[in-house]
């Protein structure tokens, strides 16, 4: 592992200042010496992103675990089913998946599709802070049926909308708020949304399929936390940016062409621009010796932008997605036994938001979209967008 290509760093702190400034430049760097490269942050880390890589990484979780990671540094996700580790992660995937596939979300496209025609923009708006509220209330609609109070939303996500290091930081009283209020929902329910489904009391499991979907009222309140705040600022600047793409690509503004434009979306802006896992036995991945507790990292962010996977990768190309996708080269929402649970959602969310302004008149008024990278790629600056609904939309 000593003899693996790294990025020019600096000979005291390695590569850590790069890191809290540019980590895309980084990453960037550290593909242009090899396949798989290291980097030295405060402890040596390991960084692959072929598709061979990916494969073995995202698909042997008894190898490559989830404690110790990356995602033991921000208390949004070092919890639930996203931070656990098999045999319990099988277990609380199972009973999830039973409210999260994509016949269950067909449910709730009338919740999202209130909530955003009350948000409709009219004229000149700000895209990313449009997109931070309509998700919010698209999310609190379906897991609590709009009974979390708005302040106390806001309130909890803001620091994840904010640079490094405001998401790490721990907030307890805060989090301890965010609970109490779930908690409250999850104990009477709104019936047809997701805290009703996760405690059993709306029937969506099915009679053979109640006892083992249902979660005790704990478990609960830690998954709705957990997947309101890992869906909230992954889908809002997914949102934001393919807003700024469909003003200038007019072809591309019709509701049967909107996965598309999603997918293009999330392989040139994948939130979850890096994911890590921690090596529990000596392995051996593309030709690398990894001894047992080396930290390993995976990259969307590179993978989606290899052009030996993707011709012209920088390009908004929509159309490329009719030629189908690599194998595990395309990981928006990771793969195999760990893909993101609300991917589906995410896509709803997407879809109905994104569905008005394929009629009226789109354009792009100004505004900075090039990336920041903290727990999730952003827009640096705002993205100023103006709408003209057709005539008769109210």
């Amino acid at each position: 592992m000593n003899g693996l290509p790294q990025p020019p760093g600096n000979r005291l702190v390695g590569h850590l200042w790069r890191w809290t400034t540019d980590p895309v430049g980084l990453l960037e760097a550290g593909a242009g010496t090899g396949e798989v490269f290291q980097l030295r942050l405060w402890r040596p880390v390991v960084v692959g992103y072929r598709p061979d890589w990916n494969r073995a990484v995202l698909s042997d979780l008894e190898t490559f675990r989830n404690a110790g990671s990356l995602s033991d540094l921000t208390p949004y996700l070092a919890a639930g089913v996203v931070h656990s580790d098999v045999p319990a992660h099988d277990q609380r995937r199972r009973a999830l998946n039973l409210h999260l596939h994509a016949g269950r979300v067909q449910e709730w496209t009338g919740r999202l599709r209130e909530v955003v025609a009350r948000q409709l923009p009219r004229g000149r708006f700000e895209a990313v802070a449009w997109a931070e509220r309509v998700v919010r209330g698209m999310l609190n609609a379906v897991l609590f049926g709009d009974a979390v109070p708005e302040r106390l939303l806001a309130r909890f996500l803001a620091p994840l909308q904010r640079s490094i290091p405001a998401p790490l930081l721990p907030r307890p009283r805060l989090f301890r708020r965010m609970e109490a209020a779930i908690g409250a929902v999850v104990a009477d329910p709104v019936p047809g949304t997701l805290a009703a489904a996760l405690v059993g009391v709306d029937g969506s499991a099915g009679a053979g399929e109640a006892s083992d979907a249902a979660l005790g009222t704990a478990d609960a309140v830690e998954e709705l936390r957990v997947m309101l705040a890992a869906g909230y600022d992954t889908t809002t600047y997914t949102l934001a940016w393919a807003l700024w793409y469909l003003a200038a690509a007019p072809r591309w503004r019709a509701p049967d062409l909107l996965p598309a434009v999603i997918d293009e979306v999330t392989r040139l802006y994948p939130a979850g621009w890096i994911g890590s896992r921690v090596v529990s036995r000596d392995v051996q991945v593309c030709g690398v010796e990894l001894p047992t507790g080396t930290l390993v990292v995976y990259s969307p962010y590179l993978t989606h932008r290899d052009p030996r996977l993707w011709p012209e990768p920088l390009c908004f190309r929509p159309e490329r997605f009719a030629a189908g996708r690599p194998a595990w080269g395309f990981i928006p929402f990771a793969a195999g036994r760990r893909s993101c649970l609300g991917a589906c959602l995410a896509r709803a969310v997407l879809r109905v938001a994104l569905e008005p302004f394929c009629a009226g008149e789109l354009v792009r008024v100004g505004g900075d979209a090039t990336l920041k990278a903290g727990v999730t790629l952003r827009p640096r600056g705002p993205l100023w967008i103006s709408w003209t609904p057709p005539q008769g939309l109210t």
